[in-house]
């Protein structure tokens, strides 16, 4: 199966979670993006107020749950609005290919416009 199907099984299993549920009523485009924000922030917590830029000890399977929360919100928008996100992630990377050639951007952290 390829990531195109398994990412609209996944699909399928979120909408028949919510339906089971009639979240559906609640999940308008603003509380989604809100909530991918939050799941997001939530990622981050995990790296609060650490050295070396290193997750917390022992927050590995956290990490993992959170970034799974922001992959189900991310899930939830992009469906919401018929966005197909591998078709979306292929484009940004050919367009992120052309903001960043390797002759300028190699070893850079600069933003493209600054390259």
């Amino acid at each position: 199966m390829g990531t195109s199907a398994q990412l609209s099984v996944i699909i399928g299993k979120i909408r028949k979670f919510c339906e089971a549920r009639d979240w559906s009523q609640f999940h308008d485009s603003k509380n989604l993006a809100i909530s991918l924000q939050l799941e997001a922030s939530e990622v981050l917590e995990l790296f609060q107020w650490t050295q070396d830029n290193q997750i917390k000890p022992g927050s590995e399977d956290k990490l993992a749950a959170e970034l799974a929360d922001v992959f189900y919100w991310t899930l939830m928008l992009a469906d919401k609005h018929g966005i197909d996100l591998m078709a979306a992630l292929e484009q940004k990377m050919v367009e992120n290919e052309a903001k960043y050639p390797i002759d300028k951007a190699k070893g850079s952290s600069a933003k493209y416009t600054e390259l």
